[in-house]
């Protein structure tokens, strides 16, 4: 999968943006470059979504759509979802938000984002720790102009992201491609992470405790992005709150 979201309203973390990408012979690539890329390595059976300049959407459909780590494609209500791996407690969760038992991981995902977006009856971080397996998401609302990704904890799906030539946040499983579109400006997704483009980076594991940024060195010692770790000695009081008090965006602690 490959999503591509302008840097106006994603605001990734400024620790992905590594100086070395903009002096090294290999250059980060805009985000048509990197979608080109993307659908070059999958030719026949690759979708795409584009979004004007705000952001693009692109995932390869599955040619066996019996694995065990699936890959799905959903949009309701203005609000678009690519998925990865899978949900064991998936036929509970839909009983609790009250779909049919056919509806797959993404279309879940969307009913748990709006529900939380319009309702918000839990904390954000409460939600997605009780999704249990190996799974990967990013959503994109249209409507609100927002962005939310999510890593399981377990490590069985992987998940990328970087910094385009423009500053567009580039997330993807597939490592070339990132490498490829974002140079040196690039790092592994953290595991039992989410990230929204209001509220920023947080562990869903830990949500109360600071999250501190290690740079990355490569293979050559040079600075390669920052991975994004727990700091389990340091936290914080309170986990702001942004936008409306039915939100999202909250990053509530309990």
């Amino acid at each position: 999968m490959l999503a591509i979201f302008h840097k106006a309203f994603a605001h990734p973390p400024e620790e992905l943006n590594s100086p070395a990408s903009h002096k090294s012979s290999k250059k980060p690539k805009l985000p048509d470059e990197t979608l080109n890329e993307f659908l070059s390595h999958h030719p026949h059976n690759t979708f795409s979504m584009s979004f004007g300049d705000a952001a693009v959407l692109a995932y390869v459909r599955p040619e066996n759509p019996y694995l065990v780590h699936q890959r799905l494609f959903c949009g309701f209500d203005d609000i678009y979802c690519v998925f990865l791996g899978s949900l064991n407690n998936l036929y509970m969760l839909n009983r609790q938000y009250g779909l049919s038992k056919g509806s797959n991981e993404a279309m879940f995902v969307i009913e748990a984002y709006r529900t939380l977006r319009d309702r918000g009856p839990y904390p954000a971080d409460q939600v997605v720790k009780d999704l249990d397996g190996s799974f990967a998401f990013v959503i994109y609302d249209r409507k609100a102009g927002t962005v939310f990704a999510a890593l399981g904890s377990d490590g069985g799906v992987k998940l990328y992201w970087g910094i385009a030539a423009d500053g567009s946040v580039v997330i993807s499983d597939d490592l070339e491609v990132i490498k490829e579109g974002c140079a040196k400006s690039f790092a592994p997704f953290p595991t039992g992470f989410m990230f929204h483009s209001e509220g920023g980076l947080v562990s869903f594991e830990h949500p109360m405790n600071k999250i501190r940024a290690m740079p990355r060195v490569d293979s050559e010692g040079v600075i390669c992005g920052a991975n994004f770790k727990v700091d389990v000695y340091t936290r914080v009081n309170s986990i702001p709150r942004v936008g409306s008090e039915t939100n999202w965006t909250h990053w509530d602690s309990h």
